[in-house]
This record gives structure tokens, C-alpha cells and sequence, in this order.
């Protein structure tokens, strides 16, 4: 029999119904093969361009992160997404399943856009790179670069995917971080708010050790609560969004270059900036706040 070793509990729970907006914390959240049910269910695709849009470009998308998104009912394992409520940062809400949604969002955000709940065959973002010294190992500093991401990124590099096809995932379906990590950057860059919800995680998981701790569980599996395995299969490399504002938290660029300093981590070989880590469900369930969470 495995044994295995208390880490933690559960902090906090968070999916995100649409693609860089706001999301929604939750008690309790269904975990499937392809993640939070619910997670990531719908982006907004720029019509001109094809693209998907994403608040890993601030200057094209500036209003995505002040913009939240809810389901209006509750979700479930095996169905479609249900609608959801989509909050503008004007103060105008409007539901996904209404006639006119496509035409609200191209309104309020100056561009031809629609609401999709599924990703094309090869979709790709926008992506800013600050200038920021050893931010990115192959230099691009102050330029926007097109990122294939989900599906297509592991198509493209000929590996099995880890997320569903159609889904609007960056790379992997759960993501994980602690409060140690959080708590390690807040000691080392005191200046600076390191609030979980900066970093948009799934799953934020209490634990009484000191440091990254996380970056310790790489090719581990963790049990959560009764029935919930995840195994542990990547660090998170960062992006600009966790310097950017959002409700109460300030633009920060000092954020970034925290991660730059102190937790550059070896990712398929190369070193990026760190927070947390990705996950893939190996046995499928609830979750739950204050769930146990155990290192096998």
C-alpha cells in the first residue's frame, strides 16, 4: 500500500467560465479528466484575425481582466457548459446564450469579436513579452508574439495532448499553487502584493512549510479529499498577466521580475519564471475548501 503525506488543505477554488476574464470562487468544484468542469469553457475569438483573445496582450485586450464571468446554473461532468453571465467593466451584463451577445462584446471592446465555447484546430493568442532580462530564454523582449497554445502546442511538437482538443486550456487542464509559494514571494519582494488571485489558479492549497514548495511535487500524485487524484506534471511558466490589475490589486511589474529573481525553474530544458504548477486528474471527483490534500 502507498503511503502518503499530509501537505496541506484546501484554501480556495477557482474556475474561470471565459478565457482571461474574472472568474468565480467556489466551495466546491467537480474535477474531470479535462480539469475544473467548466474551467475555461468559452473565449472570445477576434473575427479578423482568427485569434483568440487573451489579457497576455494588455495593449490589444485591456478591459478582458476587469470583465467577470459566471455560469448562471451549475454545471455538470458529462454536459455542455450552461450559459453564462458575462459582467462588462461598464457596468452592462449580458448572457451567452442571448441573440445579440456577439454584438454587445464587439461593441464594448472595439473589436469584431464572438463568443466561442469551443477552440478551432490550431488556435493561437497574442502574446506580450516585456522587456525584461532573462524573462524569456529566446529573447524576445518588448514584442508581441504569436503563441500556439492547448491542443495545438502538443500537436505541433508531435506529443500526445494533455488537454482536450476543442478546449481553450494554455497547456494543461488544473493548476496548482500554494501558500508557501505565495508567502515566499511576499518575504523575498515585500513591496509587492503576491494575492493568489493574481495568478488564476485552480486550486490554491494551504501548507505550513516555507518556500516553493511545490516545485518539490513534480511527477508526484496528490490525493485530495476522498476521492480526487491529480498528478503533478509540470511547473507554470508565467506571463505578464499576474503583473497586470485587476479589482483591487495594481499593475505591478515587480511581480514578474520576482519570478525572474527567485524561481526560474527548468521546463523540457529550458529556464522560465515560475508560479505553481500544472496538473493532469488521474481519479476524478468533488473537491472541496478544507479538503485534505496528501503527497503519494
Amino acid at each position: 500500500m502507498n503511503s502518503s503525506e499530509p501537505v496541506g488543505t484546501i484554501r480556495a477554488l477557482w474556475r474561470y467560465p471565459v478565457k482571461s476574464m474574472l472568474g468565480e470562487e467556489l466551495d466546491a468544484v467537480d474535477v474531470s479528466e479535462g480539469g475544473v468542469v467548466g474551467d475555461r469553457a468559452y473565449a472570445l475569438r477576434d473575427r479578423k484575425t482568427g485569434k483568440v483573445a487573451s489579457a497576455k496582450h494588455p495593449k490589444l485586450w485591456p478591459d478582458l481582466l476587469a470583465c467577470r464571468a459566471a455560469f448562471v446554473e451549475a454545471t455538470r461532468p458529462d454536459d455542455e457548459p450552461p450559459p453564462v453571465r458575462i459582467e462588462l467593466a461598464d457596468g452592462n451584463v449580458v448572457l451567452s446564450d442571448a441573440p445579440d451577445v456577439d454584438a454587445v462584446l464587439s461593441r464594448f471592446f472595439g473589436r469584431d469579436v464572438e463568443l466561442a465555447h469551443a477552440a478551432q484546430n490550431g488556435y493561437t493568442i497574442d502574446q506580450y513579452h516585456p522587456d525584461e532580462e532573462n524573462y524569456d530564454p529566446e529573447g524576445h523582449r518588448d514584442e508581441v508574439v504569436e503563441a500556439r497554445l492547448g491542443a495545438a502546442f502538443f500537436n505541433e511538437q508531435g506529443l500526445p495532448s494533455a488537454v482536450p482538443e476543442d478546449s481553450f486550456f494554455d497547456l494543461f487542464p488544473l493548476s496548482v499553487i500554494t501558500t508557501s509559494s505565495l508567502d515566499q514571494l511576499g518575504e523575498l519582494e515585500p513591496q509587492s502584493r503576491f494575492d493568489a488571485r493574481r495568478f488564476r489558479m485552480n486550486v490554491i492549497v494551504e501548507t505550513p512549510a516555507r518556500g516553493f514548495v511545490e516545485n518539490e511535487w513534480l511527477g508526484r500524485t496528490l490525493t485530495i479529499g476522498d476521492d480526487v487524484q491529480i498528478s503533478v506534471a509540470l511547473p507554470d511558466p508565467r506571463c505578464v498577466m499576474p503583473s497586470l490589475a485587476q479589482e483591487d490589486l495594481p499593475k505591478d511589474s515587480r511581480i514578474l521580475k520576482a519570478l525572474v529573481q527567485h524561481n526560474r525553474i527548468d521546463v523540457a530544458g529550458t529556464r522560465y519564471p515560475c508560479a505553481g504548477v500544472y496538473a493532469v486528474a488521474e481519479a476524478t471527483g468533488a473537491i472541496r475548501k478544507d479538503d485534505s490534500v496528501s503527497l503519494v
